[in-house]
Protein backbone atom coordinates (compact mmCIF):
# COMPACT_ATOMS: atom_id res chain seq x y z
CA UNK A 1 0.00 0.00 0.00
CA UNK A 2 1.10 2.98 -1.08
CA UNK A 3 0.20 7.09 -0.70
CA UNK A 4 0.28 10.17 1.12
CA UNK A 5 -0.45 10.57 4.51
CA UNK A 6 -4.57 10.50 5.58
CA UNK A 7 -5.09 8.51 2.26
CA UNK A 8 -6.51 5.89 4.22
CA UNK A 9 -3.74 3.39 3.74
CA UNK A 10 -4.19 1.17 7.16
CA UNK A 11 -8.05 1.75 6.93
CA UNK A 12 -8.28 -0.14 3.31
CA UNK A 13 -5.65 -2.54 5.21
CA UNK A 14 -7.68 -3.29 7.89
CA UNK A 15 -10.81 -3.68 5.30
CA UNK A 16 -9.09 -5.65 2.75
CA UNK A 17 -8.81 -7.96 6.04
CA UNK A 18 -11.97 -8.12 7.45
CA UNK A 19 -13.42 -8.76 3.48
CA UNK A 20 -11.20 -11.73 3.87
CA UNK A 21 -12.93 -13.05 7.17
CA UNK A 22 -9.91 -12.56 9.48
CA UNK A 23 -11.20 -10.30 11.51
CA UNK A 24 -14.53 -9.62 12.51
CA UNK A 25 -14.74 -5.99 13.14
CA UNK A 26 -12.66 -3.17 11.04
CA UNK A 27 -11.29 -0.54 13.31
CA UNK A 28 -10.65 3.08 11.96
CA UNK A 29 -7.91 5.82 12.17
CA UNK A 30 -9.28 8.48 13.55
CA UNK A 31 -7.85 9.48 17.32
CA UNK A 32 -11.26 9.89 18.59
CA UNK A 33 -11.82 7.88 22.11
CA UNK A 34 -13.52 4.81 21.57
CA UNK A 35 -12.93 3.50 18.62
CA UNK A 36 -10.49 0.37 17.74
CA UNK A 37 -7.24 1.29 16.22
CA UNK A 38 -6.49 -0.68 13.47
CA UNK A 39 -4.81 -4.03 13.80
CA UNK A 40 -1.85 -2.54 11.08
CA UNK A 41 -1.04 0.08 13.46
CA UNK A 42 -0.06 -1.53 16.71
CA UNK A 43 2.77 1.05 18.29
CA UNK A 44 1.38 3.38 20.65
CA UNK A 45 2.67 6.01 18.82
CA UNK A 46 0.54 5.44 15.99
CA UNK A 47 -3.08 4.33 17.89
CA UNK A 48 -2.62 7.98 19.25
CA UNK A 49 -1.76 10.22 16.37
CA UNK A 50 -3.64 7.87 13.65
CA UNK A 51 -0.83 7.50 11.63
CA UNK A 52 1.17 4.58 10.37
CA UNK A 53 5.26 5.32 11.34
CA UNK A 54 6.57 1.27 10.61
CA UNK A 55 5.13 -0.83 7.78
CA UNK A 56 3.82 -3.74 9.24
CA UNK A 57 2.97 -7.07 7.33
CA UNK A 58 -0.25 -9.07 7.65
CA UNK A 59 -0.70 -12.62 5.56
CA UNK A 60 -4.19 -14.06 5.40
CA UNK A 61 -6.17 -16.35 2.38
CA UNK A 62 -8.76 -15.51 0.22
CA UNK A 63 -10.49 -17.31 -2.25
CA UNK A 64 -11.52 -15.56 -5.36
CA UNK A 65 -14.96 -14.94 -5.18
CA UNK A 66 -15.76 -15.73 -1.73
CA UNK A 67 -19.02 -13.56 -1.44
CA UNK A 68 -21.37 -15.23 -4.00
CA UNK A 69 -22.70 -13.08 -6.71
CA UNK A 70 -26.73 -12.68 -6.02
CA UNK A 71 -28.58 -12.84 -8.95
CA UNK A 72 -29.05 -10.07 -11.91
CA UNK A 73 -32.34 -8.86 -10.32
CA UNK A 74 -30.61 -7.59 -7.08
CA UNK A 75 -30.78 -10.51 -4.42
CA UNK A 76 -28.90 -8.82 -1.29
CA UNK A 77 -26.11 -10.85 0.93
CA UNK A 78 -27.89 -13.13 3.84
CA UNK A 79 -27.51 -15.41 6.20
CA UNK A 80 -28.53 -18.26 3.28
CA UNK A 81 -25.89 -16.83 0.89
CA UNK A 82 -23.23 -16.91 3.34
CA UNK A 83 -24.05 -20.02 4.75
CA UNK A 84 -23.54 -21.50 1.08
CA UNK A 85 -20.23 -19.79 0.68
CA UNK A 86 -18.68 -22.10 3.49
CA UNK A 87 -20.12 -25.03 1.66
CA UNK A 88 -19.08 -24.46 -1.54
CA UNK A 89 -15.59 -23.55 0.30
CA UNK A 90 -16.19 -26.58 1.62
CA UNK A 91 -16.25 -28.44 -1.58
CA UNK A 92 -13.81 -26.61 -3.00
CA UNK A 93 -11.32 -28.03 -0.03
CA UNK A 94 -12.40 -31.42 -0.68
CA UNK A 95 -11.64 -31.19 -4.43
CA UNK A 96 -7.58 -29.89 -3.84
CA UNK A 97 -8.55 -26.31 -4.68
CA UNK A 98 -6.81 -23.96 -2.13
CA UNK A 99 -7.48 -20.21 -1.27
CA UNK A 100 -4.79 -17.66 -2.07
CA UNK A 101 -2.21 -16.43 0.10
CA UNK A 102 -1.88 -12.70 0.17
CA UNK A 103 1.38 -11.20 2.51
CA UNK A 104 -0.08 -7.35 2.31
CA UNK A 105 2.92 -4.69 3.81
CA UNK A 106 0.80 -1.56 4.97
CA UNK A 107 3.87 0.55 5.18
CA UNK A 108 3.87 4.80 6.53
CA UNK A 109 2.93 7.56 4.32
CA UNK A 110 4.30 10.33 6.17
CA UNK A 111 7.70 11.47 4.19
CA UNK A 112 9.89 10.94 7.18
CA UNK A 113 9.30 7.49 7.16
CA UNK A 114 10.21 7.25 3.18
CA UNK A 115 13.19 4.52 3.74
CA UNK A 116 10.91 2.04 5.69
CA UNK A 117 8.41 2.00 2.47
CA UNK A 118 11.46 2.35 0.06
CA UNK A 119 12.47 -1.25 2.10
CA UNK A 120 9.40 -2.96 1.21
CA UNK A 121 8.84 -1.81 -1.79
CA UNK A 122 12.17 -4.25 -2.76
CA UNK A 123 9.87 -7.35 -1.61
CA UNK A 124 6.59 -7.00 -3.11
CA UNK A 125 5.28 -8.26 -6.49
CA UNK A 126 2.66 -5.71 -6.75
CA UNK A 127 1.61 -2.09 -5.10
CA UNK A 128 -1.94 -0.26 -4.50
CA UNK A 129 -1.41 2.94 -5.14
CA UNK A 130 -4.47 4.89 -2.99
CA UNK A 131 -5.66 8.36 -3.94
CA UNK A 132 -7.79 10.49 -1.81
CA UNK A 133 -10.87 11.83 -4.10
CA UNK A 134 -10.76 15.16 -2.86
CA UNK A 135 -6.91 16.12 -2.99
CA UNK A 136 -6.03 13.59 -6.15
CA UNK A 137 -2.07 13.11 -6.28
CA UNK A 138 -0.06 14.47 -3.45
CA UNK A 139 3.84 14.96 -3.13
CA UNK A 140 4.28 11.61 -1.22
CA UNK A 141 2.34 9.61 -3.51
CA UNK A 142 4.50 10.94 -6.33
CA UNK A 143 7.65 9.74 -4.94
CA UNK A 144 6.36 6.37 -4.19
CA UNK A 145 4.60 5.86 -7.42
CA UNK A 146 8.44 6.71 -8.89
CA UNK A 147 10.42 4.34 -6.55
CA UNK A 148 7.45 1.54 -7.88
CA UNK A 149 7.98 2.78 -11.69
CA UNK A 150 11.84 2.50 -11.43
CA UNK A 151 11.55 -0.94 -9.93
CA UNK A 152 9.16 -2.22 -12.48
CA UNK A 153 6.19 -2.88 -9.80
CA UNK A 154 2.30 -2.71 -11.34
CA UNK A 155 0.09 -0.78 -9.49
CA UNK A 156 -3.32 -1.17 -8.74
CA UNK A 157 -4.61 2.94 -8.68
CA UNK A 158 -7.77 2.79 -5.67
CA UNK A 159 -9.45 6.18 -5.76
CA UNK A 160 -10.71 6.23 -1.88
CA UNK A 161 -12.98 7.96 0.30
CA UNK A 162 -15.84 8.60 -2.09
CA UNK A 163 -18.28 8.75 0.20
CA UNK A 164 -16.94 12.54 0.68
CA UNK A 165 -17.33 15.52 -1.75
CA UNK A 166 -14.75 15.01 -4.28
CA UNK A 167 -13.17 15.66 -7.99
CA UNK A 168 -14.75 13.84 -10.65
CA UNK A 169 -14.02 10.49 -11.64
CA UNK A 170 -12.66 11.80 -15.19
CA UNK A 171 -10.76 14.88 -13.47
CA UNK A 172 -8.51 12.00 -11.35
CA UNK A 173 -7.89 10.23 -14.77
CA UNK A 174 -6.75 13.51 -16.23
CA UNK A 175 -4.47 14.25 -13.38
CA UNK A 176 -3.24 10.71 -13.10
CA UNK A 177 -2.55 10.64 -16.81
CA UNK A 178 -1.22 13.92 -17.14
CA UNK A 179 1.18 13.87 -13.61
CA UNK A 180 2.82 10.61 -13.99
CA UNK A 181 2.16 9.13 -17.33
CA UNK A 182 0.17 5.98 -16.07
CA UNK A 183 -3.12 5.29 -18.15
CA UNK A 184 -5.78 4.65 -15.84
CA UNK A 185 -8.06 1.84 -17.27
CA UNK A 186 -10.79 1.88 -14.78
CA UNK A 187 -12.55 -1.59 -13.77
CA UNK A 188 -15.56 0.07 -12.47
CA UNK A 189 -17.16 3.68 -12.33
CA UNK A 190 -18.37 5.36 -9.53
CA UNK A 191 -22.43 5.51 -9.73
CA UNK A 192 -23.11 8.55 -7.54
CA UNK A 193 -20.71 11.82 -7.62
CA UNK A 194 -18.11 11.79 -4.98
CA UNK A 195 -20.30 12.04 -1.54
CA UNK A 196 -23.03 10.36 -2.99
CA UNK A 197 -21.10 6.65 -3.31
CA UNK A 198 -24.02 4.37 -4.47
CA UNK A 199 -22.25 1.78 -5.88
CA UNK A 200 -20.46 0.66 -8.34
CA UNK A 201 -20.91 0.08 -12.42
CA UNK A 202 -18.56 -2.80 -13.60
CA UNK A 203 -17.03 -2.09 -16.20
CA UNK A 204 -17.09 -5.05 -19.30
CA UNK A 205 -13.85 -5.53 -22.11
CA UNK A 206 -14.79 -3.01 -24.59
CA UNK A 207 -15.73 -0.38 -21.77
CA UNK A 208 -19.45 -1.48 -21.85
CA UNK A 209 -21.98 -1.17 -18.55
CA UNK A 210 -21.99 -5.16 -17.41
CA UNK A 211 -23.86 -4.90 -14.11
CA UNK A 212 -24.66 -2.35 -10.80
CA UNK A 213 -23.25 -3.19 -7.82
CA UNK A 214 -25.18 -1.54 -5.53
CA UNK A 215 -24.14 -1.37 -1.54
CA UNK A 216 -25.86 -0.99 1.41
CA UNK A 217 -24.56 1.17 4.91
CA UNK A 218 -23.43 -0.43 8.02
CA UNK A 219 -23.32 0.78 11.69
CA UNK A 220 -19.90 3.00 11.93
CA UNK A 221 -18.72 0.92 8.64
CA UNK A 222 -17.33 -1.62 10.74
CA UNK A 223 -18.73 -5.00 9.17
CA UNK A 224 -18.69 -5.86 5.45
CA UNK A 225 -21.31 -3.51 3.52
CA UNK A 226 -24.16 -6.18 1.77
CA UNK A 227 -23.97 -5.94 -2.20
CA UNK A 228 -26.92 -6.28 -4.84
CA UNK A 229 -26.48 -6.62 -8.19
CA UNK A 230 -28.89 -5.58 -10.70
CA UNK A 231 -28.42 -5.75 -15.04
CA UNK A 232 -27.80 -2.38 -16.67
CA UNK A 233 -31.46 -2.05 -17.23
CA UNK A 234 -32.17 -2.72 -13.47
CA UNK A 235 -29.91 -0.17 -12.63
CA UNK A 236 -31.26 2.46 -14.88
CA UNK A 237 -34.23 2.07 -13.64
CA UNK A 238 -33.14 2.26 -10.03
CA UNK A 239 -30.41 4.85 -9.77
CA UNK A 240 -31.40 7.04 -13.51
CA UNK A 241 -29.69 9.60 -13.86
CA UNK A 242 -26.51 9.07 -12.13
CA UNK A 243 -26.46 5.91 -13.24
CA UNK A 244 -26.50 7.45 -17.17
CA UNK A 245 -23.48 9.86 -15.81
CA UNK A 246 -21.38 6.60 -15.02
CA UNK A 247 -22.23 4.77 -18.28
CA UNK A 248 -21.67 7.89 -20.57
CA UNK A 249 -18.58 7.76 -18.48
CA UNK A 250 -17.53 5.12 -19.07
CA UNK A 251 -17.89 5.02 -22.90
CA UNK A 252 -16.11 7.92 -23.12
CA UNK A 253 -12.96 6.31 -21.63
CA UNK A 254 -13.69 3.45 -23.56
CA UNK A 255 -13.40 5.95 -27.02
CA UNK A 256 -10.21 6.85 -25.62
CA UNK A 257 -8.52 3.20 -25.40
CA UNK A 258 -8.54 3.56 -21.49
CA UNK A 259 -9.73 -0.53 -20.77
CA UNK A 260 -7.64 -2.74 -19.16
CA UNK A 261 -5.17 -4.55 -20.77
CA UNK A 262 -3.19 -6.92 -18.80
CA UNK A 263 0.30 -6.68 -20.74
CA UNK A 264 0.64 -3.04 -20.45
CA UNK A 265 -0.62 -3.20 -16.76
CA UNK A 266 2.56 -5.73 -16.29
CA UNK A 267 4.63 -3.45 -18.22
CA UNK A 268 3.78 -0.69 -15.81
CA UNK A 269 2.16 1.46 -19.02
CA UNK A 270 -1.42 1.14 -17.44
CA UNK A 271 -3.28 1.17 -14.36
CA UNK A 272 -6.73 -0.87 -13.46
CA UNK A 273 -8.48 1.71 -11.52
CA UNK A 274 -11.45 1.28 -8.17
CA UNK A 275 -13.30 3.80 -7.05
CA UNK A 276 -14.08 2.68 -3.31
CA UNK A 277 -15.13 3.86 0.14
CA UNK A 278 -11.95 1.81 2.44
CA UNK A 279 -14.20 3.51 5.71
CA UNK A 280 -17.99 1.89 4.42
CA UNK A 281 -15.95 -0.95 2.88
CA UNK A 282 -17.49 -0.04 -0.55
CA UNK A 283 -15.32 -1.61 -3.11
CA UNK A 284 -13.04 -3.77 -0.91
CA UNK A 285 -14.16 -7.02 -2.03
CA UNK A 286 -13.22 -5.98 -5.89
CA UNK A 287 -9.54 -4.63 -4.78
CA UNK A 288 -9.22 -8.31 -3.37
CA UNK A 289 -10.68 -9.41 -6.19
CA UNK A 290 -8.74 -7.68 -8.72
CA UNK A 291 -5.76 -8.34 -6.31
CA UNK A 292 -5.87 -12.13 -7.23
CA UNK A 293 -7.05 -11.46 -10.94
CA UNK A 294 -4.58 -8.92 -12.29
CA UNK A 295 -1.47 -8.74 -9.23
CA UNK A 296 2.01 -10.57 -10.94
CA UNK A 297 2.81 -14.13 -8.90
CA UNK A 298 6.08 -14.22 -7.52
CA UNK A 299 8.92 -13.97 -9.70
CA UNK A 300 12.41 -14.30 -10.52
CA UNK A 301 14.37 -11.76 -8.68
CA UNK A 302 18.09 -10.83 -9.61
CA UNK A 303 21.59 -11.20 -7.79
CA UNK A 304 24.75 -8.73 -7.09
CA UNK A 305 25.88 -11.34 -10.29
CA UNK A 306 23.10 -10.41 -12.41
CA UNK A 307 21.70 -13.32 -12.48
CA UNK A 308 18.28 -14.39 -11.56
CA UNK A 309 17.43 -16.65 -8.89
CA UNK A 310 14.42 -18.33 -10.16
CA UNK A 311 11.13 -19.40 -7.85
CA UNK A 312 11.84 -22.92 -8.45
CA UNK A 313 15.89 -22.60 -7.28
CA UNK A 314 16.78 -23.79 -3.69
CA UNK A 315 15.26 -21.64 -0.92
CA UNK A 316 16.39 -18.13 -0.44
CA UNK A 317 15.06 -15.51 0.82
CA UNK A 318 15.74 -11.40 1.97
CA UNK A 319 15.18 -9.70 4.63
CA UNK A 320 13.49 -6.37 4.27
CA UNK A 321 12.81 -5.44 7.58
CA UNK A 322 13.40 -5.62 11.20
CA UNK A 323 11.31 -4.56 13.84
CA UNK A 324 11.96 -4.78 17.68
CA UNK A 325 9.31 -4.29 20.54
CA UNK A 326 6.10 -5.84 18.83
CA UNK A 327 5.64 -8.05 21.98
CA UNK A 328 6.58 -6.56 25.65
CA UNK A 329 6.05 -9.58 26.93
CA UNK A 330 9.10 -11.79 24.50
CA UNK A 331 11.44 -8.79 24.12
CA UNK A 332 12.61 -9.97 21.37
CA UNK A 333 13.46 -8.82 17.58
CA UNK A 334 11.81 -9.93 14.49
CA UNK A 335 12.99 -10.15 11.05
CA UNK A 336 11.02 -9.89 8.38
CA UNK A 337 11.69 -11.99 5.42
CA UNK A 338 10.32 -12.03 1.70
CA UNK A 339 11.26 -15.97 0.51
CA UNK A 340 12.15 -15.46 -2.93
CA UNK A 341 12.80 -19.01 -4.24
CA UNK A 342 11.91 -23.03 -2.80
CA UNK A 343 10.36 -24.12 -0.23
CA UNK A 344 10.89 -22.63 3.44
CA UNK A 345 10.55 -25.04 6.72
CA UNK A 346 10.60 -24.07 10.17
CA UNK A 347 13.93 -25.67 11.64
CA UNK A 348 15.44 -25.87 8.22
CA UNK A 349 19.74 -24.10 8.61
CA UNK A 350 20.11 -21.74 6.12
CA UNK A 351 23.23 -19.93 4.88
CA UNK A 352 23.56 -16.24 5.81
CA UNK A 353 25.09 -14.74 2.51
CA UNK A 354 26.67 -11.61 4.20
CA UNK A 355 28.79 -13.50 6.77
CA UNK A 356 29.06 -17.02 5.79
CA UNK A 357 27.38 -18.41 8.36
CA UNK A 358 25.07 -20.56 8.84
CA UNK A 359 21.36 -19.60 10.35
CA UNK A 360 18.99 -21.66 12.55
CA UNK A 361 15.30 -21.37 11.88
CA UNK A 362 13.84 -22.93 14.55
CA UNK A 363 11.12 -19.59 15.88
CA UNK A 364 9.53 -18.88 12.81
CA UNK A 365 6.21 -17.15 12.27
CA UNK A 366 3.42 -15.64 10.01
CA UNK A 367 2.74 -12.31 11.26
CA UNK A 368 -1.12 -10.08 11.49
CA UNK A 369 0.16 -7.13 12.63
CA UNK A 370 1.00 -7.46 16.10
CA UNK A 371 0.02 -11.00 16.18
CA UNK A 372 1.88 -13.74 15.68
CA UNK A 373 1.75 -17.72 14.17
CA UNK A 374 4.22 -20.68 14.11
CA UNK A 375 4.84 -21.33 10.73
CA UNK A 376 6.02 -24.81 9.52
CA UNK A 377 6.07 -24.21 5.69
CA UNK A 378 6.51 -21.35 3.67
CA UNK A 379 6.79 -20.84 -0.33
CA UNK A 380 7.99 -17.63 -2.70
CA UNK A 381 6.36 -14.65 -1.59
CA UNK A 382 5.39 -15.59 1.41
CA UNK A 383 6.43 -12.97 4.02
CA UNK A 384 7.87 -14.81 7.44
CA UNK A 385 9.21 -13.17 10.71
CA UNK A 386 12.51 -15.15 12.17
CA UNK A 387 12.55 -14.55 15.93
CA UNK A 388 15.59 -13.45 17.90
CA UNK A 389 17.37 -12.84 14.39
CA UNK A 390 20.20 -10.38 15.86
CA UNK A 391 22.81 -11.02 13.40
CA UNK A 392 20.12 -10.06 10.46
CA UNK A 393 20.10 -6.37 9.00
CA UNK A 394 17.50 -5.24 6.10
CA UNK A 395 18.61 -5.74 3.02
CA UNK A 396 20.46 -9.77 3.72
CA UNK A 397 20.70 -12.74 1.79
CA UNK A 398 19.46 -16.26 3.38
CA UNK A 399 19.89 -19.49 1.14
CA UNK A 400 20.40 -22.99 1.20
CA UNK A 401 22.21 -25.27 -1.79
CA UNK A 402 23.72 -22.79 -4.53
CA UNK A 403 25.38 -19.59 -3.08
CA UNK A 404 23.56 -16.84 -3.45
CA UNK A 405 23.00 -12.67 -2.58
CA UNK A 406 20.41 -10.29 -3.58
CA UNK A 407 21.13 -6.71 -4.14
CA UNK A 408 21.55 -4.57 -0.83
CA UNK A 409 18.96 -2.06 -0.14
CA UNK A 410 20.23 1.08 -0.71
CA UNK A 411 20.29 3.86 2.40
CA UNK A 412 18.61 7.25 1.55
CA UNK A 413 20.69 10.53 2.13
CA UNK A 414 19.73 11.87 5.88
CA UNK A 415 19.07 15.32 5.93
CA UNK A 416 18.55 15.76 9.83
CA UNK A 417 20.82 15.13 12.28
CA UNK A 418 20.56 15.43 16.39
CA UNK A 419 22.87 14.21 18.97
CA UNK A 420 21.27 11.88 21.15
CA UNK A 421 22.32 10.74 25.45
CA UNK A 422 20.85 9.07 28.15
CA UNK A 423 19.92 11.70 30.87
CA UNK A 424 21.48 9.27 33.39
CA UNK A 425 24.73 8.04 33.45
CA UNK A 426 23.53 5.04 35.05
CA UNK A 427 21.37 3.72 32.07
CA UNK A 428 24.47 3.70 30.00
CA UNK A 429 24.66 0.25 29.41
CA UNK A 430 20.65 0.27 28.25
CA UNK A 431 20.94 3.38 26.77
CA UNK A 432 23.89 1.60 24.03
CA UNK A 433 22.03 -1.34 23.75
CA UNK A 434 19.33 0.24 22.49
CA UNK A 435 20.84 2.60 20.26
CA UNK A 436 22.58 -0.51 18.71
CA UNK A 437 19.00 -2.44 18.40
CA UNK A 438 17.36 0.94 16.86
CA UNK A 439 19.86 1.57 14.61
CA UNK A 440 20.20 -2.52 13.03
CA UNK A 441 16.47 -1.96 12.74
CA UNK A 442 17.35 0.74 10.38
CA UNK A 443 14.81 3.33 12.57
CA UNK A 444 17.73 5.73 12.30
CA UNK A 445 21.32 5.81 10.54
CA UNK A 446 23.57 6.22 14.18
CA UNK A 447 26.53 8.17 13.66
CA UNK A 448 29.89 8.17 15.79
CA UNK A 449 33.08 10.02 16.03
CA UNK A 450 36.33 9.95 18.73
CA UNK A 451 35.52 13.81 19.20
CA UNK A 452 31.86 12.77 20.43
CA UNK A 453 32.53 9.24 22.08
CA UNK A 454 30.58 6.73 22.37
CA UNK A 455 27.91 8.14 25.30
CA UNK A 456 26.98 10.77 22.29
CA UNK A 457 25.96 9.26 18.90
CA UNK A 458 24.48 11.22 15.83
CA UNK A 459 21.11 9.82 15.17
CA UNK A 460 20.79 10.40 11.26
CA UNK A 461 17.43 10.53 9.95
CA UNK A 462 15.65 11.72 6.86
CA UNK A 463 12.94 13.42 8.84
CA UNK A 464 12.81 14.81 12.62
CA UNK A 465 9.95 12.45 12.92
CA UNK A 466 12.20 9.72 13.48
CA UNK A 467 13.46 11.29 16.22
CA UNK A 468 10.44 11.14 18.39
CA UNK A 469 9.95 7.20 17.26
CA UNK A 470 13.79 6.96 18.43
CA UNK A 471 12.12 8.52 22.10
CA UNK A 472 9.59 6.97 22.33
CA UNK A 473 10.37 3.15 21.62
CA UNK A 474 14.20 4.10 24.40
CA UNK A 475 11.07 4.90 26.70
CA UNK A 476 8.46 2.80 26.52
CA UNK A 477 11.19 -0.58 25.60
CA UNK A 478 14.12 -0.06 27.17
CA UNK A 479 12.99 2.43 30.04
CA UNK A 480 16.03 4.66 29.33
CA UNK A 481 14.79 8.63 29.22
CA UNK A 482 17.03 10.59 26.57
CA UNK A 483 17.89 13.80 25.29
CA UNK A 484 17.73 14.90 21.79
CA UNK A 485 20.07 17.80 20.50
CA UNK A 486 19.65 18.94 17.09
CA UNK A 487 23.02 19.51 15.14
CA UNK A 488 23.13 22.41 12.67
CA UNK A 489 23.50 20.07 9.75
CA UNK A 490 21.22 19.60 6.49
CA UNK A 491 23.54 17.43 3.95
CA UNK A 492 25.35 14.31 4.16
CA UNK A 493 28.34 12.65 1.47
CA UNK A 494 30.36 9.80 1.31
CA UNK A 495 34.07 10.23 2.05
CA UNK A 496 36.78 7.85 2.20
CA UNK A 497 39.71 7.80 5.23
CA UNK A 498 42.24 9.71 2.76
CA UNK A 499 39.66 12.87 2.63
CA UNK A 500 38.59 12.75 6.13
CA UNK A 501 41.08 14.04 8.29
CA UNK A 502 41.40 17.31 6.22
CA UNK A 503 37.82 17.58 6.03
CA UNK A 504 37.49 17.63 9.38
CA UNK A 505 39.49 20.47 9.98
CA UNK A 506 37.12 22.61 7.99
CA UNK A 507 34.86 25.08 9.63
CA UNK A 508 31.17 24.08 9.51
CA UNK A 509 32.15 20.13 8.58
CA UNK A 510 32.60 17.05 10.51
CA UNK A 511 33.29 13.48 9.58
CA UNK A 512 31.51 10.28 11.09
CA UNK A 513 31.86 6.73 10.80
CA UNK A 514 27.95 5.45 10.24
CA UNK A 515 27.36 1.80 11.72
CA UNK A 516 27.88 -0.39 8.94
CA UNK A 517 31.70 1.19 8.36
CA UNK A 518 30.65 4.12 5.77
CA UNK A 519 32.50 7.52 6.29
CA UNK A 520 30.05 10.54 5.79
CA UNK A 521 30.73 14.14 6.23
CA UNK A 522 28.26 16.36 7.48
CA UNK A 523 27.87 20.22 5.86
CA UNK A 524 25.49 23.03 7.45
CA UNK A 525 23.82 23.99 3.85
CA UNK A 526 24.60 23.68 0.10
CA UNK A 527 26.66 26.49 -0.35
CA UNK A 528 29.36 25.45 2.37
CA UNK A 529 29.29 22.18 0.71
CA UNK A 530 30.06 23.94 -2.67
CA UNK A 531 32.63 25.81 -1.61
CA UNK A 532 34.56 22.72 -0.23
CA UNK A 533 33.92 21.14 -3.36
CA UNK A 534 35.16 23.73 -5.32
CA UNK A 535 38.50 24.50 -3.38
CA UNK A 536 38.89 20.97 -2.04
CA UNK A 537 38.48 18.82 -5.77
CA UNK A 538 41.11 16.25 -4.63
CA UNK A 539 38.80 15.37 -1.94
CA UNK A 540 36.48 12.18 -1.81
CA UNK A 541 32.99 14.06 -1.23
CA UNK A 542 30.24 11.08 -3.12
CA UNK A 543 26.42 11.71 -3.28
CA UNK A 544 24.23 8.95 -0.99
CA UNK A 545 21.40 7.51 -2.54
CA UNK A 546 18.56 9.98 -2.51
CA UNK A 547 14.72 9.63 -2.60
CA UNK A 548 14.31 10.89 -5.68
Amino acid sequence: MISHPDAGKSTLTEALALHARVINEAGAVHGKSGRRSTVSDWMEMEKARGISVSSTALQFTYRRGEDPVPSPEGTEFGEESRAEAAREAERAGKRGEVPYVINLVDTPGHADFSEDTYRVLTAVDAAVMLIDAAKGLEPQTLKLFRVCKQRGIPIITVINKWDRPGQSPLELMDEISEEIGLVPTPLYMPVGIAGDFRGLLRRGPEGEASEYIEFTRTAGGSTIAPETHYTPDAAKAAEGEAWDTAVEESELLAAMGQDHDEELYLAGETSPVIFASAMLNFGVHQILDALIDLAPPPAARETVTETEREVTDDFSAVVFKVQAGMDAAHRDRLAFMRVVSGEFDRGMVVTHAQTGKPFTTKYALTVFGRDRTTVETAYPGDVVGLVNATALAPGDTLFTGKKVQFQPIPQFAPEHFAVLRAKSLGQYKQFRKAVDQLAAEGVVQILRNDIRGEANPVMAAVGPMQFEVVTARMKAEFRVEVIVENLPYSIARRTDAESAAELGRQRGVEVFTRTDGELLALFGDKWRLAYIEKELDHLTIEPLVADA
